[in-house]
């Protein structure tokens, strides 16, 4: 009786441990979502953000959103994100330059590609636009400033 009883605790504790990993394998190998898909974004998974750079149509996706694009602006703005996202791609991997004027590389480029994304909005859109730079910008300030915990976690920056 008390194998059986170790043997069912065994596999109970095997079941819990396994699952995660089988389900993380599972979302790994899933396809990436098309544009037309109305699933979360893939940048949050339960509540975190995940890390690495950014999908360029995932970002588009949701500024279309936010902001209400039209096709065009859409395919300006999504063009803008692949552009920016192949350069900072080229950036990581080019291990001649110091990483500090990499990072800096970086921030202009993301200056750059905020300032071609406004310019492609029209007035209204801008203003929102404006609106969610201040409040990304804000977070950051707030995020590296060590802002004392009150308790409850922070959200994370709107996506561009």
């Amino acid at each position: 009786m008390l194998k059986q009883c170790l043997l069912v605790v065994l596999a109970a504790s095997l079941i819990s441990i396994a699952a995660p990993f089988a389900a993380a394998q599972d979302s790994q190998s899933a396809p990436p979502p098309s544009a037309n898909d109305q699933q979360a974004p893939p940048s949050q998974g339960n509540g975190r953000w995940r890390h690495g750079p950014p999908d360029p149509a995932q970002r588009t996706k949701e500024l279309t959103k936010k902001l209400n694009l039209t096709s065009d602006q859409q395919t300006k703005v999504l063009g803008i994100f692949q552009s920016e996202q192949s350069q900072m791609e080229t950036l990581r991997q080019d291990s001649s330059v110091p990483q500090q004027d990499r990072r800096s590389k970086m921030m202009d480029l993301r200056e750059s590609t905020n300032s071609q994304v406004r310019a492609a909005l029209d007035a209204n859109q801008q203003k929102k636009w404006d609106e969610m730079q201040a409040k990304r910008q804000q977070w950051g300030q707030n995020r590296h400033q060590g802002a004392p915990d009150s308790g409850d976690q922070q959200s994370p920056p709107p996506q561009q």
